[in-house]
């Protein structure tokens, strides 16, 4: 949509009707046609105020995108500031002033309003013409619909290429281009990951009032965590008795290169898990985002903020000031997550034909029943135990969910899934900034249902028996890596090598998997994901601080 005016500089009225008209015919909620009238108004006061000739006529346009609505205005004229950066307390001293006219008054009042809407305002002076953008609303689905087409475009594509493209020509594509784009991106997330999940936690922590606060909230956030994940093996079981996957004439075809994988050093042992938790130094969990020694560190430095006197207040701006900073670097490098889905799937497609797809069709078929039925199993707690209607979590949620799968990584997923959490569920910060960076190292209910089904189906394969004891100790394995397992993508694909060993089943088996372990890994993290935030949403909750009202509000597209 795109709609332009042009007004006399004496008629700021009509070019504030024009965009109230605009914003009621793209259905734009009251209160927010409201404010943007209010700021275009003192915006337009601005430009005439710094007009270049009286004659000039003011034009003002209003525009829609697939990522935005906006509205522009430009005038010839000097170059001016925009926004002053008057304080309320200095409009209310110079009210008492007697000598102050009331039009030094009104533009103090005028810049307050437009200070107060900053991070919608753009201006800008250009040959001598000067131009204000008015942010009115970012389409909440503008990302997720972005995905999608990447997704879809990336499976023609990827078909077309396998038909047409011979497979030399596409395996130096991918090798050069598609999986060089894949990786930088992840690199790039990745190397901000760290950052993000200890200062996130330090800045949650130091928000807390006491400790007992703290291990109350932190307690029932683990305590959900151990639980789903339970649920998770148990239910993943189940599903594999049902539809009991797996042809043992797949043996005999399964050859790989697992030299790599195999030597791993993946421990299962709970001893050592929590061992490691603390590091020998500072830095080490940084350079090698370690996210169990991130959070042990960031717990420990937000405790001890809090017991330093004077100097608490000066850290904790500090904190926060970098929690802001890293968070706004990854906002940065989220707006390349389209082009990242689209090499991430191309590469599946190219690396997996469509046959050896439909060799494997049942266990991923199996697996999709899997996490289907952990998404029931997560609406069912929001129900029972969070006493919420699970309908606006599903419809909020989708987009984002959309968004980690194509991410494909729980951990760079963090950002995205805070963004939800505050901006769409209404879960305040003091709890989702502790629960998903958490989650995102200890709550891996999809890397648990993935590791149980393709487990027991490649046991089933190559015929080794599943006896109860060898169950029970599936079981411990798979809730030990699940915990210890890093949310990136490529470590379920270790940790199954480990539970393979541990299962007595040859690692050969793994060639079955590795072809496609980008899609499942895919799959993983949408559901560890999910996971995370029905969590942050039942304790936000139980501790009586959710947004009734931003969880229950409608989207804009509903009304």
């Amino acid at each position: 949509m795109h709609k332009k005016i042009s007004i006399e500089q004496s008629k700021i009225s009509d070019g504030i009707n024009f965009v109230e008209n605009g914003l009621t015919e793209l259905k734009i909620a009251k209160k927010q046609r409201i404010k943007t009238m209010l700021v275009a108004e003192e915006a337009l006061v601005k430009l005439t105020e710094h007009a270049e000739s009286q004659d000039d006529q003011i034009g003002i346009s209003l525009n829609k995108n697939l990522n935005r609505i906006y509205v522009n205005m430009t005038l010839r004229g000097q170059e001016f500031q925009l926004i002053q950066g008057y304080t309320v307390e200095e409009v209310l001293n110079r009210e008492n002033d007697d000598q102050q006219s009331s039009q030094e008054e009104e533009g103090m009042i005028r810049d307050i309003l437009l200070r107060s809407n900053k991070d919608q305002l753009r201006y800008k002076n250009k040959n001598h013409t000067n131009m204000v953008e008015i942010m009115v609303q970012k389409n909440p689905h503008a990302m997720a619909i972005q995905t999608m087409f990447a997704l879809a475009a990336a499976i023609v594509v990827g078909m077309l290429m396998k038909t047409f493209v011979p497979d030399t020509v596409n395996t130096a594509l991918n090798d050069n281009i598609f999986s060089s784009i894949s990786t930088m991106f992840l690199n790039a997330l990745k190397m901000i990951v760290g950052p993000v999940v200890f200062f996130s936690i330090v800045s949650s922590i130091s928000q807390f009032g006491d400790l007992k606060e703290v291990g109350r909230i932190g307690g029932k956030i683990m305590g959900f965590y151990m639980l789903t994940t339970l649920l998770a093996i148990l239910s993943s079981t189940g599903i594999f008795y049902v539809f009991q996957p797996g042809d043992p004439r797949l043996a005999s075809k399964l050859t790989a290169d697992v030299s790599a994988i195999a030597s791993s050093d993946v421990s299962i042992s709970i001893k050592d898990t929590i061992v490691n938790i603390i590091p020998s130094n500072f830095v080490k969990p940084f350079l090698e985002s370690n996210m169990l020694q991130l959070i042990f560190l960031a717990i420990l430095i937000g405790i001890a903020l809090g017991k330093i006197g004077d100097y608490s207040k000066i850290l904790k701006d500090i904190f926060e000031a970098c929690n802001s900073l890293f968070l706004k670097i990854t906002v940065i490098l989220v707006q390349f997550i389209p082009i990242a889905t689209f090499a991430s799937v191309l590469t599946v497609i190219l690396k997996t034909g469509p046959d050896v797809l439909l060799s494997m069709l049942a266990m991923l078929g199996t697996f999709t029943v899997g996490i289907i039925v952990m998404l029931g199993i997560y609406c069912l707690l929001i129900l029972l135990i969070g006493h919420l209607t699970p309908v606006p979590f599903i419809k909020k949620y989708s987009p984002t969910m959309l968004q980690v799968f194509g991410l494909a990584s729980s951990n760079a997923a963090i950002i995205v899934n805070m963004d939800a959490c505050e901006h769409k569920l209404g879960i305040p910060k003091k709890i989702y900034s502790l629960s998903i960076p958490l989650g995102a190292t200890v709550n891996m209910d999809g890397t648990c249902i993935y590791l149980v089904i393709f487990g027991m189906t490649l046991a089933r394969i190559f015929g080794v028996e599943i006896s109860g004891g060898m169950l029970l100790s599936m079981f411990f394995s798979v809730l030990v890596l699940s915990v210890g397992a890093p949310g990136v993508p490529g470590a379920g694909l270790v940790c199954l090598s480990v539970l393979l060993t541990q299962m007595q089943v040859p690692l050969a088996g793994i060639g079955l998997v590795m072809g496609m372990d980008s899609l499942l890994g895919m799959m993983r993290a949408m559901s560890n994901s999910l996971g995370d935030v029905a969590a942050s949403l039942i304790v936000a909750k139980s501790e009586k601080i959710l947004d009734m009202e931003k969880y229950m509000e409608r989207s804009r597209e509903e009304e």
